[in-house]
């Protein structure tokens, strides 16, 4: 179910971004030649009208083939080689429009049924169902040798034969920290199931991690009433995407630093474990994460590295600065490279998240 979840969600992702360049390219008149979902080779395709339709075996992407876009073809009015270098611009980063677009109208479309978040004052008003929610777990920690999840609700705890219910981040804390040392049952909400499950939590506990070695909040779904939604979407959309461009260059300095890839970084098996988790949790969680990684799509496509939609627009700003078109075959070989350099890397992270998953 995993699989056919993640799957499902990456050709909506891919399909959007596709759209975008497919439908720009035709409203300027180019010839599309094939839209394909998945990276050859082909496992079947349909033509209708002038382009091929196409399921390709690499379900890692996806493409749109325009006549010219090799730099061929200067002469055909179709061609994308054609074109000036602001319309070449214009279709190249219509993918990266239609991803953040598709984000904002999915979390519109979250805040209008309502979305998981955490609660403050300037929410608290709007929220229903709230619950304390575990963000984070330490390894080797009591709630971790228990069985507790990330994404999990802590529902009450039974200490002393007493059930105290858990309503607030205090009332965890506060029952926990007054009797340190002495087993407890706590009953945990996970997706729609319940169960109980026994820790003790602990008298000295390393430094920030707490007596049960968790992080908590207190989350609610959300719902605002629909006139603010159309705000509301779009400002957490710039919002995420601001958080993934920090997020970024964090990444990259890390990596520079310690020559590592981060261990926060997740790949396609990675991702598709954490979508078959957030559909556990519910539908809602799985769009929000849907919108999220749409945007983290979108942002990432913009880097300015070769095969990716930044790397072509690099060499669209260095055509404008120089005043002549960049050598087609120098471009395709660096892109060519740089496709290969991508494929590498997210080989090197599917066999780490195949490794935790072990």
């Amino acid at each position: 179910m995993t699989a056919i979840i993640f799957i499902a969600v990456l050709a909506v992702l891919i399909l959007a971004h596709e759209c975008g360049h497919f439908i720009a390219a035709k409203k300027k008149g180019l010839l599309v030649e094939e839209f394909g979902i998945g990276f050859p080779p082909r496992i079947f395709g349909v033509k209708k009208g002038e382009t091929l339709y196409s399921l390709n075996l690499l379900p890692l992407g996806g493409f749109v083939k325009i006549l010219g876009e090799d730099g061929g073809e200067t002469e055909n009015p179709r061609s994308f080689a054609s074109k000036s270098a602001g319309t070449r611009g214009l279709i190249t980063v219509s993918g990266v429009v239609m991803n953040f677009l598709l984000a904002i109208v999915l979390l519109i479309i979250g805040f209008f049924v309502g979305l998981p978040q955490a609660i403050d004052q300037s929410n608290a008003a709007y929220a229903n169902n709230t619950e304390i929610q575990i963000l984070d777990i330490a390894a080797g920690s009591p709630a971790a040798k228990a069985g507790i999840q990330v994404g999990d609700a802590i529902e009450y705890l039974k200490i002393g034969g007493k059930n105290i219910s858990i309503k607030e981040v205090s009332a965890l804390q506060n029952a926990v920290s007054a009797d340190n040392g002495k087993e407890l049952i706590i009953g945990v909400k996970r997706g729609n199931s319940f169960f109980e499950t026994k820790t003790t939590p602990r008298i000295n506990p390393p430094e920030g991690e707490g007596a049960l070695g968790i992080a908590i909040v207190k989350t609610g779904i959300i719902r605002y009433p629909w006139y603010k939604n159309f705000w509301l979407g779009t400002k957490s959309a710039f919002a995420i995407a601001r958080e993934v461009i920090i997020g970024f260059f964090d990444l990259l300095k890390n990596l520079f630093a310690t020559g590592r890839i981060p261990s926060g970084i997740a790949g396609p098996v990675g991702i598709a474990a954490l979508t078959g988790k957030a559909a556990s949790l519910g539908f809602i969680y799985l769009l929000q994460l849907v919108a999220v990684i749409s945007i983290n799509l979108a942002v990432l496509n913009l880097v300015p590295f070769p095969a990716l939609d930044g790397g072509r627009l690099f060499f669209l700003g260095v055509e404008k600065i120089k005043g002549s078109k960049v050598n087609p075959k120098i471009e395709n070989t660096v892109n060519s490279a740089g496709m290969i350099l991508l494929l590498i890397l997210i080989a090197l992270i599917t066999y780490r998240d195949i490794l935790r998953l072990k």
